[in-house]
């Protein structure tokens, strides 16, 4: 496949800062690919948004993200808030930390096959999730391609923000594996109000996931019946699971297996609404956006990939 010039967004605190000392061998790796590009670090939040929405307005054909799950949502963000979202193909080289929507795509986690990739396979026009919630008041839309999550998961994602993430990959997911242990202490079941379709109900849950993809905290296969091409979100129900439950559940996450537990369900959908009495913050592809009330949609074949 012969791409257009490329835009190469660089986070070079991905992968707990490994993406800039790796970045040397990735640029080497890309030219070596065949791919013509010029490349840009972003320096904070919310600047691979800026970088790649400025880029697709301004005619670049292709969008190459080196970084983890937060780099590659910033990016289709970017792309997607475009008006020439539809020109634009984007790229993976995984480098953050957990990369699930890598592999959720079958991306390559090594830096040599995922820069191989890039030029020898085929586009794959994929959905993207939507989600609606409440941020300091105010409502907020964004978009998501792998997963998002209200309940446990995104206590988790907000523990995170406090760890240090200077170390490297592996002790940064060292670092990220035993605070999620550690919020498991604290975690505390919450009563929620879920719509899923036309289904409404008042239960009490650890986590629900609308899932696009199908892997989810860097290995677990969350919603193992997801595609990312078929104009639906799986909603991943976990209902009233204690502590030592959970525990047990903990090592069948990694093959989708959980799916048998009689307290998990799972549903196809368009659209999902959560409320609750309780404040619960949401989470998108790694990232804290806001709190519930949230809506949830998908549009269908939104995004054009390199997979």
């Amino acid at each position: 496949m012969s791409l257009p010039y490329a835009k190469v967004v660089v986070n070079p605190v991905a992968g707990g800062g490994s993406v800039a000392r790796d970045w040397p061998q990735i640029c080497r790796l890309l030219r070596d690919a065949g791919l013509s590009f010029e490349h840009e670090l972003t320096r904070g939040i919310g600047d691979a948004t800026e970088i790649a929405r400025r880029a697709a307005d301004t005619g670049y054909g292709c969008l190459i993200a080196v970084g983890g799950d937060g780099t590659v949502n910033e990016i289709a963000n970017g792309i997607l808030n475009s008006a020439h979202s539809g020109n634009v193909i984007l790229g993976i080289v995984s480098a953050g930390t957990a990369c699930s929507f890598a592999r959720s795509l079958s991306i390559p986690q090594d830096y040599i096959n995922a820069c191989s990739l890039l030029t020898d396979q085929r586009k794959a026009l994929i959905d993207v999730g939507v989600v609606q919630c409440r941020n300091q008041e105010q409502l907020l839309k964004r978009f998501f391609v792998n997963t998002a999550d209200v309940g446990f998961g995104s206590e988790i994602v907000h523990a995170w923000k406090h760890l240090p993430s200077r170390f490297g990959h592996s002790i940064n997911y060292s670092f990220r594996t035993v605070e999620g242990l550690r919020s498991l202490l604290s975690h505390r079941n919450k009563s929620i109000k879920i719509s899923v379709g036309d289904e409404v109900k008042v239960i009490d849950s650890c986590i629900v996931v609308v899932a696009n993809g199908q892997y989810f905290a860097g290995g677990m296969q969350i919603a193992p019946n997801a595609k990312l091409d078929d104009g639906l979100l799986d909603v991943v129900i976990v209902g009233d699971v204690g502590r030592s439950e959970l525990l047990k559940l903990w090592p069948t996450l990694y093959s989708g297996s959980h799916m048998r537990h009689p307290k998990i369900s799972e549903r196809k959908a368009t659209i999902v609404t959560i409320e609750s009495d309780e404040r619960l913050f949401v989470e998108a592809d790694g990232v804290i956006v806001g709190e519930i009330p949230a809506s949830f949609w998908v549009i269908p074949s939104a995004l054009t990939i390199i997979a």
